[in-house]
């Protein structure tokens, strides 16, 4: 798996995003491109925005996260098309397209410029402590799998 802490691999990245306008149509599911660019930006959110920092997962929903849906998420394997969805990734309105690829790339190049080292160890919302094998992979794939559904 690419590392998204590399420089090389986020310009790449956001090149792929670059090559998105609004009227880009995916191969497979429901979202438009608005709304997958503000999906990919919620990882994101719950790592850099306060607002989401005190929203762990707690209690049963933490067991099942950390047992059973971890692995998925953080591990090596790519995800299928059209999986399913955790409710507080799902976007169904409609998102400003500029507004959200602006988000997301500053996102990328936020956790880029603090490195895997600032993620080792970091506590997940959902997952808990997470390596920086298991942040990249969690980070990269995303925006990988969401990238190609849209033909970039």
């Amino acid at each position: 798996m690419k590392n998204i802490f590399e420089k090389s691999v986020t310009d790449e990245v956001i090149g792929r995003i670059n090559q998105l306008t609004p009227e880009t149509q995916p191969n497979w599911g429901k979202m438009n491109v608005g709304q997958m660019l503000a999906h990919c930006s919620v990882t994101y959110d719950y790592v850099y925005d306060p607002q989401h920092q005190d929203t762990k997962a707690k209690g049963l929903k933490k067991f099942l996260l950390r047992t059973l849906i971890k692995k998925g998420v953080c591990g090596e394997k790519p995800y299928p098309k059209n999986g399913r969805t955790a409710p507080q990734f799902l976007i169904t309105d409609e998102k400003d397209f500029e507004k959200e690829k602006s988000k997301l790339i500053g996102y990328i190049k936020q956790t880029q410029a603090e490195g895997a080292d600032s993620f080792d160890g970091k506590e997940s919302h959902s997952f808990g402590v997470l390596t920086k094998q298991e942040w990249n992979n969690m980070f990269y794939k995303h925006l990988d799998h969401h990238l190609t559904q849209f033909g970039v």
